[in-house]
């Protein structure tokens, strides 16, 4: 409690309160008693428990041994007082708020007990054999009433120490917890870039080598043309790995050419055609990154799996939206059959929904087998304010 600024402020006014009584005790007696034999002893024994009660702050109030003898010396000096002056009686009351914050509680109430019995024998004493209940029962009640008040201080302090340490142990717990789950989505969002460029374009850069291989010695021209491509891929991934150690930007953007250039050239190394329709608005970084990555994706899925002769790109600019459409004239697929083997075999359409989902847009695949397919992400307008860096 000692750096308890509430507990601090109650010890100095109690502090006072002692002085104040310890005073106004002497200066009583001297004026009903004419200087007696006992009198030096009194005045002596005032300026003793005076210069005890000054030491109390300096040791502290933890019930270490010096501060429990110097309370016991304390409280003897008292009771020699009020024997020899029953008018030093009420000093008990700061000695009850001592004694209740230095000692633990069964030896703190033992003392309130002590101290209340010298109260009541001295205020019997003052009042010259006439019997008052009041001076009976009015050291108890006040005694009580002061451990009553203190005991429920200290536990009302203790219930908001309790609390306050719950609050701290559920702040650490919900940062620890914060950080695990950046932590998880930093290493979903790198997966998926890195499924979406290196991944794709090392899985691009084996089937164009393999099919040079096939055709080195019946058709060299192609197979030079197939590592050539393969070549400019690979150059592409360099570019990337490049990115991901900068600031995981698409190559392409970092370029400066923004969204439109990127999927424009991304069209020509595919051999799709490219439109854009509808007035351009200028999108975030985030918006651009996660539609030229589904795009890429798009055109990995039909390298792999499509069988397509041709594919086609479009950017569109609605009123609410921006939506990107990836349309090729491959052997199509059913969406629905598809998605369990795509969670098993990989990132594909689940990450680009996750993109897309990301900035509060939507992803739909349509496609029906030998009818070819068709990928749109629509992602709202809105979301140019709110997911700007």
């Amino acid at each position: 409690m000692e750096h308890d600024p509430d507990a601090r402020w109650l010890a100095r006014v109690m502090h006072v309160a002692f002085f104040l009584l310890l005073g106004a005790s002497l200066a009583r007696f001297l004026l009903r008693h004419p200087w007696e034999d006992r009198s030096p002893w009194i005045v002596a024994l005032s300026g003793a428990l005076a210069s005890l009660y000054v030491l109390g702050p300096v040791l502290g109030t933890r019930a270490t041994p010096r501060r429990i003898a110097w309370l016991g010396t304390v409280v003897a000096v008292w009771m020699v007082l009020v024997v020899l002056a029953p008018s030093f009686a009420w000093c008990a009351v700061p000695l009850f708020y001592t004694g209740l914050r230095t000692l633990p509680p069964r030896a703190a109430l033992g003392l309130v007990a002590l101290l209340t019995v010298f109260v009541v024998t001295a205020q019997v004493q003052l009042s010259h054999g006439g019997f008052d209940p009041n001076l009976v029962i009015a050291p108890p009640a006040v005694a009580a009433i002061a451990t009553a008040v203190f005991v429920h201080a200290q536990r009302l302090a203790a219930r908001q120490r309790a609390l306050i340490d719950d609050l701290i142990r559920t702040r650490r717990e919900l940062a620890a917890t914060e950080r695990r789950e950046g932590t998880l989505a930093e290493r979903q969002r790198l997966s998926m870039e890195i499924h979406d460029t290196l991944a794709q374009g090392l899985s691009s850069q084996q089937m164009l080598l393999q099919a040079a291989g096939r055709t080195w010695d019946s058709d060299p021209s192609t197979a030079r043309r197939h590592v050539r491509t393969a070549e400019s891929i690979a150059e592409r991934n360099l570019a990337e790995a490049r990115r991901f150690v900068h600031d995981l930007a698409p190559a392409d953007l970092a370029e400066g050419g923004g969204l439109e250039e990127a999927l424009r050239g991304l069209a020509t190394r595919e051999s799709a055609a490219f439109r854009v329709d509808g007035t351009a608005v200028p999108l975030p970084d985030r918006v651009q990154s996660a539609l030229l990555r589904i795009a890429q994706g798009a055109f990995a899925n039909i390298r792999e799996h499509a069988g397509a002769t041709s594919a086609a790109v479009t950017l569109t600019y609605l009123d609410d939206q921006v939506v990107l459409d990836v349309a090729d004239d491959g052997h199509g697929f059913d969406p629905s059959a598809a998605r369990p083997a795509e969670g098993v075999r990989g990132h594909g359409l689940p990450a680009m929904r996750v993109r897309a989902r990301q900035l509060g847009g939507t992803l739909t695949v349509e496609s029906t087998p030998g009818e070819g397919t068709v990928l749109s992400a629509a992602i709202p307008l809105s979301q140019r304010a709110e997911a700007a860096e």
